[in-house]
């Protein structure tokens, strides 16, 4: 059964390597996936602080990450997972996107972020992703 599943932690936590590592584990064995980040430091990569990096679907306040999610899906015949990394910065709505690619498509989705800003208060997508995620690291 598909879930949505939120890491969160501090900065340098290593969050983007292993978002980096879960889409290169995935792929490896075969699943077809998509992998997105927003405000990363390089345009369309998910770049983590060993130097590791992966093409990224970068996402901006207007897509629609269910209607990309299906596309996607259309062209390459499925999509098993999305791997979605400062989800932090993602619209609510985009949250609820998310949520509904595991509902609807049965993607797996695993999404990475801070939990909180430095003045200690919750991002509208982290407060989005603790509401609706299934599982909370």
């Amino acid at each position: 059964m598909a879930s949505l599943r939120f890491s969160f932690g501090t900065m340098g936590s290593g969050k983007s390597t292993l978002a980096l590592q879960i889409h290169h584990n995935l792929s490896q064995r075969g699943l077809q996936g998509i992998l997105c980040s927003q405000l990363d430091r390089t345009d369309g990569k998910v770049s983590s602080a060993l130097g590791v990096s992966a093409d990224a679907i970068e996402v901006g306040p207007r897509l629609d990450l269910f209607e990309m999610a299906l596309a996607i899906a259309s062209r390459r015949g499925r999509v098993d997972y999305v791997v979605c990394d400062e989800a932090q910065f993602y619209l609510p709505a985009q949250i609820e996107q998310l949520a509904r690619i595991v509902d609807d498509l049965g993607a797996d989705v695993f999404a990475f972020g801070l939990l909180t800003t430095f003045q200690g208060e919750l991002f509208d997508g982290t407060r989005r992703l603790l509401e609706l995620a299934d599982e909370r690291v």
